[in-house]
Parts: structure tokens; sequence; C-alpha cells
């Protein structure tokens, strides 16, 4: 799908030259999906409170048993 899209050129040649990327799509699509994935990690802050933590959970003696097994 062609998109038309009035970017600032400086900034798009500043990405593209930073991430050695050959050509401005590739600067822009590399920098859309890191802020995809960025705001993804950040939708994990907003669980903050609502996962219920267990005291007695311990992780190591779960890893044990794995390997006993």
């Amino acid at each position: 799908m062609a998109t038309n899209l009035a970017l600032d050129d400086a900034l798009i040649e500043q990405a593209r030259r930073i991430g050695k990327h050959k050509t401005k799509k590739e600067a822009v699509t590399t920098a859309l999906r890191e802020y995809v994935r960025r705001r993804r990690q950040l939708e994990i802050l907003d669980l903050e409170g609502q996962v219920p933590f267990d005291d007695d959970y311990d992780y190591k003696a779960l890893r044990q048993r794995k390997h006993v097994a």
C-alpha cells in the first residue's frame, strides 16, 4: 500500500545514517517496528498491582524439580 507522508527529511536522513539503512523506507519501517515493540513493552506496566503475587513462590525449587526428573 503506497502512502504519501510529509516527513522531516533531515530526521529520516539522520535515522538512515545512524541505523545504516540503505533506504528511507527501511529506516522508517525499522523505526515503526521499534516504536510498536516499545509501546507493547510499556503495556506490561499497566498490569502492576493487577497480577496476584504469591509470597510462597519459589522459582528455584521449581527449577530443581524440573532437572531431577
